[in-house]
């Protein structure tokens, strides 16, 4: 099973480059993984429609509007990811995008039936490129999570 894990966000503007301060966390203990892409999406681009329908299944990390703490966190999983992208349009500054690429994922016929979002509420939008110090102690927890939700699917596999 291929998965494509996706961070997202912009690094020059404090929590919301969570997404990408994730994947960087989550490298070491995924090194050596073939099955396992980690990819900087930015701030997301059509060009990352490819990726995505090629991978078996996809996990985003995001800074997103999950109406919590500044830091908490949340995992939409399935079709609870769709139902948020698609129910939340203003809860990350990317979600039009996303939803674009699911978007063309479905009409290509490889949105990944192995899908979740991991969302980290952010505390401040603001230029800086650290996250603030709620955000930064949610990316071990997120990392954590991630681990065991690839745990979970290859289980299942």
């Amino acid at each position: 099973m291929r998965t494509l894990i996706l961070g997202i966000g912009n690094t020059l503007l404090t929590d919301e480059g969570v997404g990408i301060h994730v994947l960087h966390a989550l490298a070491p203990a995924l090194e050596g993984r073939p099955d396992i892409t980690l990819l900087d999406g930015g701030t997301l681009s059509f060009t990352l429609a490819g990726p995505i329908e090629e991978a078996d299944a996809l996990i985003v990390v995001d800074a997103a509007n999950i109406q919590g703490p500044p830091g908490a966190w949340k995992l939409f999983e399935g079709e609870a990811m769709d139902a948020f992208l698609l129910g939340n349009r203003k809860s990350s500054v990317h979600e039009v995008g996303l939803t674009d690429l699911r978007a063309i994922a479905l009409l290509a016929g490889h949105w990944p039936d192995r899908r979740a979002l991991l969302g980290i509420q952010p505390h401040t939008v603001d230029w800086g490129e650290q996250p603030t110090a709620a955000v930064a102690a949610a990316i071990a927890p997120a990392c954590a999570a991630i681990e065991n939700l690839l745990a979970s699917w290859n289980h299942a596999a």
